[in-house]
């Protein structure tokens, strides 16, 4: 048993290039030393307090870029539904095309086009009577999602519509159904948001249009430059076990809602034809090496 660990003791040494047999004195590094040292933790903790909640985040430090394909998905299965159904959910594209470009950056055909995400974070949400909620987000992130949504508990925030003719831009909402009005809750439509607290309600081909048609999404924020992508810190999905667990934005200034169950911000600064949205749908990256169209599968 001795042997075995003193060998295991001897490979690790030689891997790490060290010899076995060193001579070496400690001595204390002074304070101003001390000060030239920088770094970073793996894991920052931070207690947050709410108007209703305590707060509890725990962040990792590393970045991540990724490409990513899902056959189905369907999370918050309870009550004769589902908060979020989707399939063919892909997080990262492949460029289409010779110089197609992505935030400043030039892509030849079949170059994969990463999703980043940055600092990603777990966040607990407790009150007196022990776990409301936790959410799983990243401070920073920028891409596209595409999917086939068929169910939706969320929001998108930043997503306009823009009325060719007028060219009045309209902020976007999520509805329950053809005929419904604006919900945050199993939505399968999304369309114009009504003004105040009007309660319109959905007419498909004409201010709303199935989320099938919104086939893919790139979440981000405004660029400092047209076409650029900014990363956004809005972008997470939280599981809640109340209603209207506030949420607070990273930086503190703002909260989002979330309701009961399964909720899923996705931040964008898309701005999409009405036309198109209610006629052909937005077309859908391209995720996979056979490039599919709008026709997958």
């Amino acid at each position: 048993m001795n042997k075995q660990a003193y060998g295991c003791a001897a490979l690790a040494t030689f891997c790490l290039g060290i010899s076995p047999v060193s001579q070496a004195e400690l001595a204390p590094i002074s304070d101003n030393a001390m000060g030239e040292v920088t770094g970073q933790a793996f894991m920052q903790i931070e207690n947050i307090a709410g108007q209703n909640y305590d707060f509890t985040r725990m962040t990792l430090g590393m970045d991540v870029e990724t490409r990513v394909n899902i056959d189905d998905v369907q999370v918050g299965q309870i009550d004769g539904g589902t908060d979020f159904a989707a399939s063919d959910l892909a997080l990262g594209h492949i460029a289409r095309a010779d110089g197609e470009t992505f935030n400043g950056v030039t892509y030849n055909e079949g170059d994969p086009i990463p999703f980043e995400a940055q600092r990603p974070y777990i966040e607990l949400a407790e009150d007196a009577t022990g776990l409301a909620g936790f959410r799983l987000g990243f401070q920073q992130a920028r891409g596209s999602v595409s999917s086939r949504t068929t169910s939706f508990s969320g929001a998108i925030p930043g997503l306009k519509l823009r009325e060719e003719v007028s060219g009045t831009v309209y902020d976007t909402t999520l509805f329950a159904g053809e005929g419904e009005t604006a919900t945050n809750y199993r939505a399968s439509y999304i369309g114009i948001k009504p003004a105040g607290n009007e309660p319109v309600s959905c007419v498909s081909g004409v201010n709303c249009a199935p989320l099938t048609n919104l086939r893919s999404v790139i979440v981000g924020a405004e660029g400092a430059a047209e076409g650029d992508v900014a990363f956004t810190d809005g972008f997470f999905i939280g599981f809640q076990r109340d209603e209207n667990v506030d949420w607070q934005t990273l930086d503190g200034a703002n909260v989002i809602n979330a309701g009961k169950g399964v909720f899923i911000n996705l931040p964008t600064n898309m701005t999409v034809d009405l036309s198109k949205l209610t006629g052909p749908g937005v077309d859908r990256l391209r995720t996979h090496q056979v490039d599919m169209g709008n026709n997958l599968f």
